[in-house]
């Protein structure tokens, strides 16, 4: 098969001021149909090598023990007709063909789409030799538990298991020109990775696996992109810039999602996290100024209120008024009672001595009470300092996943901008930041019950994860469970960012909602 050589050339994409519009909840963005690949550019470009793999085997530790598993590898497929960037706007491919000396078929299989993407950061799968190999920055090795994206243990496993491994690239925030031009700043990986869903699915038949079948993973910045991915499917806001790719003219919507400690809907993020951690100390034992902390704590009260959600365990509204109860009685208590159940007895009796904040009570239906105070308490120092998303020097990530140009970061709330300490010219949020935010957040599209969304969800983070609000991952789960979707979402107690401790427990999951029994 041959691949286009490594390299990048400038294209300026955005929504054409031709696009329809369309209107909702105060954002206005391009409402254009799909176009699929642009006319001027052959189809057969992306059509998918079926012999153009590598065999390689790899050892997996199981709950059931070792397994060795051959593998047909697909290595770097340009999944876009038109790219800026091919190093990033690649994905590789895995098949099992042998686990344990038995043939599989993986025809009708589940596919595993993984990102590893973090920080918003660029990722790569060119270099990789094998499965598992991409890393933001486009390194390799990638680390289970860290900040790369879904994690080698999610795909090892689905490899074990009989599933297709898809991991693809993504342009990142950080890419420029030599002109200075940033090229991979919202909407760029959104945007990527609905190209290689719409690359594998417009390959079905030739792609093993069941294309009908696509399962998201990914953490952090990748939890936050894969819980878009599920929530945007086939949505036309996006068309424009996919055409202007001469991506595949197919479905991006996939199955089912999964979601771990998701950096999202970020235009929120910053009242949100006072809400939560607002009265936790720093590291170094300060408080954070107390009066921006009550003012953003103030606009995610006025937020939680508009997004008209109800709580999942049936108790009515979920509001800044009853949230604390709500993570309380519905995650964390539940959360700290599966750990404590899963300790000897000895461990558990010491455990609880060191946390006397915890009430046990004893016997099968053993049960952990406390405060969320006392949980608070417990956590102990806040990560970020406030805003925490979007600070008023415009130090975080997040203002430079909102830069463009040659600009590198940007205020996106109208509160960081009026708060400005950067000594940048203005003090609004630009004119094309509404329709951007809406792009890359999950809570826009299933706010309006975008009928292409994931009906399925998966939603894993830590209690200690102190990146952003424990409130975060809970909307978006009470958003889908609201939609009818089948949500199962828990908290990990006492861990931090990026943790995953059940990933058998997530591949068996994949089994059950796609209906898939290895052949």
């Amino acid at each position: 098969m041959k691949h286009r050589a490594i390299k990048r050339r400038n294209v300026v994409i955005g929504i054409g001021a031709a696009a329809g519009a369309a209107t909702a909840g105060g954002l206005t963005l391009s409402a254009q149909a799909s176009t699929g690949t642009a006319s001027d550019e052959p189809y057969g470009t992306l059509t998918f090598d079926t012999d153009a793999y590598t065999e390689l085997t790899t050892t997996v530790t199981t709950d059931d023990g070792d397994k060795e598993v051959k593998y047909r590898f697909w290595k770097a497929i340009t999944y876009v007709a038109k790219p800026v960037d091919e190093k990033y706007q690649s994905l590789n491919v895995s098949v099992p063909v042998e686990i344990d000396g038995e043939a599989i078929d993986a025809s009708d299989a589940p596919i595993l789409f993984a990102n590893s993407v973090g920080g918003y950061m660029p990722s790569s799968v060119a270099d990789a030799d094998g499965i598992g190999g991409g890393m933001p920055g486009g390194g390799g090795g990638g680390t289970p538990g860290g900040d790369g994206g879904a994690m080698n243990a999610n795909q090892l496993l689905a490899l074990a298991a009989g599933y297709v491994v898809v991991e693809p690239g993504a342009r990142g925030r950080t890419l420029k020109d030599d002109d200075g031009t940033y090229y991979g700043t919202a909407p760029a990986a959104i945007v990527d990775l609905k190209a290689a869903v719409r690359y594998v699915r417009a390959n079905k038949g030739r792609i093993p696996g069941n294309t009908d079948r696509i399962v998201s993973a990914g953490t952090s910045a990748g939890g936050a992109l894969s819980s878009l991915l599920g929530a945007s499917g086939d949505s036309r806001i996006y068309a424009t810039y996919l055409s202007q790719l001469g991506a595949a003219d197919a479905s991006d919507a996939i199955f089912a999602t999964g979601a771990w400690c998701p950096i999202a809907d970020l235009e929120h993020a910053d009242g949100a996290y006072e809400w939560n951690w607002g009265a936790n100390k720093q590291s170094n034992g300060e408080q954070v100024d107390q009066a921006t902390s009550k003012q953003l704590r103030a606009q995610f009260a006025e937020y939680q209120a508009s997004l008209r959600l109800r709580r999942i365990d049936g108790h009515g509204p979920l509001t800044a008024r009853n949230y604390d109860d709500y993570l309380l009685t519905h995650y964390l208590q539940p959360s700290a009672t599966r750990y404590l159940k899963g300790l000897s007895d000895s461990d558990r009796a010491a455990y609880l001595a060191d946390n006397t904040f915890i009430t046990w009570q004893e016997g099968k239906d053993g049960k952990a009470t406390f405060t969320w105070e006392d949980f608070l308490t417990h956590v102990g120092a806040r990560k970020k300092d406030t805003p925490a998303f979007d600070p008023f020097d415009l130090s975080s990530p997040e203002n430079n996943e909102f830069g463009a140009g040659t600009t590198e970061a940007r205020h996106f709330t109208a509160y960081g901008a009026r708060h400005d300490t950067s000594g940048v010219g203005s003090k609004r949020v630009a004119s094309d930041l509404p329709e951007k935010l809406g792009l890359m957040n999950p809570m826009y599209h299933l706010a309006r019950r975008n009928p292409g969304r994931s009906k399925h969800w998966w939603i894993r983070l830590g209690t200690k994860d102190s990146d952003t609000s424990l409130t975060v991952s809970a909307n978006i789960a009470a958003s889908a469970a609201g939609l009818g979707d089948q949500v199962d979402h828990l908290y990990y107690w006492d861990e931090g960012h990026g943790a995953n401790i059940d990933p058998a427990d997530f591949i068996a999951w994949i089994a059950r909602v796609t209906g898939y029994k290895k052949k």
